[in-house]
């Protein structure tokens, strides 16, 4: 059995929790009774922080086809785009309205959704860059000023387009799923949009364009290009599937590089779309989508989340919490049937509740290279995972009465013997007396208390076994205080 130390200090907070748990798209919900079947409540206890609005027009409860869209907005792009006659914004404002109401915040992505189709529509390049731009502006004026009987919502954060690298300039256009045009005409296109909305919403976040990866030669174009042309980019929006978290960290690393290598030092670096993946296509796809919805997926999520706390990525959203075959939180069929992946979400939520981030010191050593900063590297490294597979994070309320640590033991395997962990915490927020809480999910426990004990010293020792697949929660409260 192998052996990993951690070791905490509550009093050597060094940052803010940040958003791990968001996720794209949000709850399932009517505000009428018929034939409701809903999942926010566990979207609200999850404490969902973010939901990206992308492949929402996908499911029908959503608004479907008619919906989020921007040919689904605004139908006819000949139509005056000044009158808010010429916008459907009937089922989006239905769908804004479910988002607010689960309590996050709405994250509108300014394009179409993925076509897998022979037949393009949404995604073919805007015949008017300028106008498709005019239009982005106006539906940001409804969902945040008011416009055409519309909002004033807190949506900061505005992505234009979806995966325009995902295919190569001389590609066959039914492989262009997301972008029919060339990196150029992108280029182009993204500049006009950008300069226009940043002009007009300088307090918002304008940014994108949710790359299938960073570590690629159209990526260094783009951001040469924006940097050449001062083009904004609030945000960096980029997307990575894989079965292995260091893979995400290593693009987290090479990706913050990237950025302040062409100067966009503020930019936030977002990892907008992120699942478990081994492979796209044959078996390994059926046995990715498997492990996806069980107890390994689980883990993962876990593993992700707990290892990009400590890593330079400012947020990570899952892809998906829509009804469909990548949802590892929710029962496609019966939504208010949580899956194993739902509970590392609410899990985290408590760490987030927090607020203060807290370094975990381990005995393991991750096998990121400190200085990668090239695509070759990326490529190259083969990622073996921590020696004994533990990842951790652990936070403090800013008050210093409350704390908790997270950890799950996940490994890119089926099986292997348990890891027995020997965990060190300092600096335990006492007051007059604590309790100490346990909580476990794996195959028999959904997140649930399996120990419970009251202490009044600023220091504890713990010493157990993880088994492989297994998600902790350790939670330090007041006596008086509910864990």
């Amino acid at each position: 059995m192998e052996n990993v130390t951690l070791s905490v200090d509550f009093r050597q907070p060094n940052g803010k929790i940040k958003p791990m748990h968001a996720t794209n798209n949000g709850p399932v919900y009517k505000f009428t009774e018929d034939q409701r079947v809903t999942n926010l409540d566990a979207f609200r206890e999850a404490k969902i922080p973010f939901y990206r609005l992308h492949d929402s027009s996908f499911y029908a409860t959503y608004g479907g086809e008619h919906s989020v869209d921007i040919q689904a907005v605004f139908p006819d792009f000949d139509a005056d785009e000044r009158d808010p006659a010429s916008y459907d914004f009937t089922l989006t404002d239905e769908y804004m309205k479910v988002l607010i109401f689960a309590g996050g915040e709405p994250f509108y992505r300014l394009g179409s959704k993925i076509e897998h189709w022979p037949k393009k529509y949404g995604t073919l390049p805007p015949k008017d860059f300028a106008k498709w731009a005019r239009i982005c502006e106006h539906i940001i004026r409804h969902y945040t000023e008011g416009w055409a009987d519309g909002f004033t919502y807190s949506v900061r954060y505005w992505e234009i387009w979806n995966e325009p690298d995902g295919a190569a300039d001389d590609a066959d256009p039914v492989d262009k799923k997301c972008w029919g045009g060339t990196l150029a005409q992108f280029c182009e296109f993204y500049e006009i949009a950008a300069k226009h909305l940043k002009a007009c919403f300088p307090h918002l976040k304008i940014g994108g364009p949710a790359v299938c990866t960073s570590a690629k030669p159209w990526v260094e174009s783009f951001l040469s290009y924006l940097e050449k042309t001062h083009t904004p980019l609030d945000f960096f929006s980029w997307h990575c599937y894989t079965g292995a978290p260091e893979r995400i960290s290593a693009l987290s690393v090479y990706t913050r590089r990237l950025l302040d290598r062409h100067g966009f030092f503020e930019t936030e670096s977002i990892l907008d779309e992120w699942n478990y993946v081994s492979d796209w296509v044959g078996q390994a796809w059926i046995d990715s989508l498997k492990t996806e919805v069980n107890g390994k997926g689980a883990s993962f999520i876990a593993a992700t989340m707990l290892a990009s706390q400590a890593d330079p990525v400012d947020m990570l959203m899952y892809y998906d919490a829509r009804p469909g075959a990548m949802n590892g939180l929710f029962d496609t069929d019966v939504v208010s049937v949580l899956r194993p992946g739902y509970y590392p979400f609410r899990m985290f939520a408590r760490l987030w509740s927090l607020g203060r981030s807290v370094p975990v010191v381990s005995s393991e050593k991750r096998d990121i290279p400190a200085d990668v900063d090239s695509m070759e590297q990326i490529a190259g490294l083969e990622f073996a995972h921590f020696d004994g597979g533990v990842y951790a994070a652990a936070a403090v309320s800013p008050d210093h009465s409350s704390a908790s640590v997270m950890l799950t033991h996940y490994r890119d395997v089926e099986s292997c013997e348990p890891v027995r962990v020997r965990l060190s915490l300092a600096g335990i927020p006492v007051g007059e007396r604590a309790k100490l809480t346990v909580r476990l999910f794996d195959e028999k426990h959904p997140d649930v208390v399996i120990a419970e004990r009251n202490f009044a010293s600023d220091t504890a020792a713990l010493e157990f076994d993880l088994p492989l697949f297994s998600v902790m929660q350790i939670g330090i409260d007041p006596l008086t205080r509910l864990v």
